[in-house]
């Protein structure tokens, strides 16, 4: 298990995380890359649609999760994955196995809303 960093985070340094919520519009198998994963799209309202490739594989399918609200990083420079240029990161928690759990708002939100 991991235990993390013991470097502090000034209050600032958590401002530049721009973590927000968009709804799953399109999931597919991503079959170009080493680590199963899937390809989404994820709509975060005024802040436009973004790509990503997610390593969600053991714990969701492509369909469950078209409609979802997730919540990710949309401020991280566009990352090359395989064949696709991933433009945020989809934030979620590690299990033992490494299976990845999304952090989804307990109700739903509107596309684009900042997490704090």
């Amino acid at each position: 298990m991991e235990t993390g960093t013991n470097e502090k985070l000034t209050w600032n340094d958590f401002l530049k995380v721009e973590m927000r919520i968009g709804t799953v519009i399109s999931a597919e198998e991503f079959k170009e890359v080493r680590n199963p994963a899937y390809k989404l799209i994820i709509d975060f309202g005024a802040y436009g649609q973004r790509k990503t490739s997610a390593q969600i594989t053991k714990l969701y399918k492509p369909q469950e999760l078209v409609g979802n609200q997730v919540v990710a990083v949309i401020n991280f420079p566009p990352k090359q994955i395989a064949n696709m240029m991933s433009e945020c990161l989809v934030l979620g928690g590690v299990g033992d196995h490494n299976e990845v759990t999304l952090i989804e708002p307990g109700k739903k939100v509107e596309n684009g809303t900042r997490i704090s």
